[in-house]
């Protein structure tokens, strides 16, 4: 115990460990509300999928851009199941969901049906993220493309499937996506009991994942996908396949965000195509550049941070937040290489050489 309290790579466990326990306490003295406890819950689940994004991005220097996607397809897959589950309490009495009702489909499509169980929900809305990484980015690596290549072909596959899920056609919902949800795994999901069971977990699995990635990182896997980044030339005169060491974070980090949102949408109590466009994926790189990249606690600071300020300005002054997070990120490009997090040791760097300067 005492080793992790004196390793500062587990300084934010036990500042996130703090939220198992001030929230949930907040809100049994009356002080916070349970949709306020809701509202962190979702932002633990941007900053899973925030982490995965860190690792691709911030330790192999692949810029991703559709980590949202793979948020999202875990989103669906555990929103298919809320709706099955729920569907023969709706409006029209049928085993199908309303919204193919209101399409006049009689029959329900071949691929909703091992939704209807909550185990094999689960294990769908990980393994078809999974697979779906495995196999875009097995001809993308095998193809060598990098840089502000792979960034634009991610953009062009976030832009290909939210145009996708946006038809009708395709019995996802379409523009309005799947909704009215009302229970997961026999809980009620309007309860307040289950919005902090789900914060719970939520808190829980980030402190998880967080461990994970890191163990991974400091592995010698990770080593490698840090070599990788700063010199892949070098890297590919050595016996290392590094198309392998690409396309497993890769799927890794698709996987970590099907996990995020899992959890996000029970709490949200939607999900449409619009959380997974291209715009979406912007919005976690951001995430990732201002909290501090290659620093795993900067992609989970730097998502709550953003989240809250987003909470704050949109209630406040609506119309403008755009500039707020626009000169946020110019600030973290021109002057804070190391993010908000790499802040305290910038100052200190700053006021050393002022000291020796002086000498």
């Amino acid at each position: 115990m005492t080793t992790i309290f004196k390793n500062k790579s587990y300084d934010y466990i036990i500042f996130l460990a703090l939220f198992l326990l001030i929230l949930p306490i907040g809100y049994m003295l009356g002080i916070i509300s349970v949709n306020t406890i809701s509202l962190w819950g979702r932002y633990f689940c941007f900053a899973i999928a925030a982490i995965g994004l860190d690792m691709l991005w911030g330790y192999t220097g692949i810029l991703c851009m559709c980590q949202a996607l793979f948020f999202c397809m875990g989103g669906y897959g555990i929103a298919m199941h809320m709706l099955l589950s729920s569907s023969g309490e709706g409006t029209y009495g049928k085993a199908i969901p309303d919204f193919m009702v209101w399409n006049q489909v009689t029959e329900l499509p071949f691929f909703w049906e091992p939704f209807h169980y909550f185990p094999i929900a689960i294990v769908c809305a990980l393994l078809i993220p999974g697979l779906f990484a495995g196999i875009f980015g097995y001809f993308i690596f095998r193809s060598r493309l990098k840089g502000v290549y792979f960034a634009i072909i991610t953009q062009a596959l976030a832009l290909a499937m939210w145009l996708i899920f946006l038809r009708n056609e395709t019995m996802l919902g379409g523009t309005n996506g799947l909704t009215d949800f009302k229970q997961l795994a026999g809980l009620d999901l309007t309860a307040s009991s289950t919005k902090l069971l789900l914060y719970l977990i939520s808190c829980i699995v980030l402190i998880g994942v967080y461990i994970g990635s890191k163990k991974l990182v400091n592995s010698k896997f990770g080593k490698i996908l840090v070599a990788i980044r700063d010199s892949e030339s070098r890297i590919r005169y050595t016996s290392y396949e590094i198309k392998n060491y690409q396309l497993t974070i890769f799927v890794i980090a698709a996987v970590i965000a099907a996990i995020g949102g899992i959890l996000y949408v029970p709490q949200t109590g939607i999900i449409t195509p619009g959380r997974m466009d291209v715009k979406a994926s912007i919005e976690m790189i951001i995430w990732v550049a201002l909290g501090g990249r290659g620093k795993l606690k900067g992609a989970v600071f730097g998502t709550l941070l953003v989240n809250f300020l987003y909470s704050i300005f949109t209630s406040a002054l609506p119309g403008s937040w755009l500039y707020v997070i626009g000169i946020l990120f110019i600030v973290t490009v021109l002057y804070l290489d190391q993010g908000v997090i790499g802040l305290p040791q910038q100052i200190k760097k700053y006021f050393s050489k002022q000291k020796s300067a002086e000498v």
